[in-house]
């Protein structure tokens, strides 16, 4: 039977978003089938599952908070637009310390891959925003991470949403 498309999968690729979450919610029992396909590498499903359990979850969910572990380790390996809808995800979590560590890295190596989607990128750069007010020593990384090299690549309207976030980062950084 391998091969059959399930009936979530089915609705990720043949339904609009309204149709999707109506879905989710009138099919509740399939949480853990859309997070088990948010973080996996069965595409065209995966980053569509990612996009999806960005869309319905709530602050802090329970259901996803039990696998933040998973959907960290997970980002590497994953391209662009799944990369950009798990770092959606991690952006409404409560992460722990030890989680925070491993998350910041990697949002620092998405930032200076110049070459990848500026909306990813800018992602991981609001969770590396997100980390440091909780650590405000990690300050000096972000001018670091600030630097021209990494700014060039990106949109006007990228980099206007980069300076406000700067600018907020750097009034609630010097009143710690």
């Amino acid at each position: 039977m391998a091969g059959l498309e399930t009936a979530l999968e089915r609705v990720l690729t043949n339904s609009y978003k309204a149709g999707m979450i109506s879905y989710m919610a009138s099919h509740p029992e399939e949480f853990k089938e859309l997070l088990k396909l948010a973080i996996s590498d069965k595409q065209p499903y995966s980053w569509r599952a990612s996009w999806l359990l960005w869309s319905i979850i709530e602050v802090n969910d329970q259901r996803v908070q039990m696998h933040i572990k998973d959907i960290i380790e997970s980002i590497p390996t994953k391209k662009d637009n799944q990369q950009r809808e798990l770092f959606l995800i991690l952006q409404k979590m409560a992460l722990t310390e030890e989680y925070e560590g491993i998350l910041f890295n990697i949002c620092v190596s998405v930032w200076e891959k110049v070459n990848k989607k500026p909306s990813v990128r800018i992602n991981a750069f609001k969770l590396i925003v997100k980390i440091v007010k909780k650590y405000p020593e990690l300050y000096h990384e972000i001018v670091f991470l600030t630097q021209n090299q990494y700014l060039n690549s990106l949109s006007p309207t990228a980099s206007q949403s980069l300076a406000k976030m700067i600018k907020n980062l750097k009034a609630s950084v010097t009143q710690v």
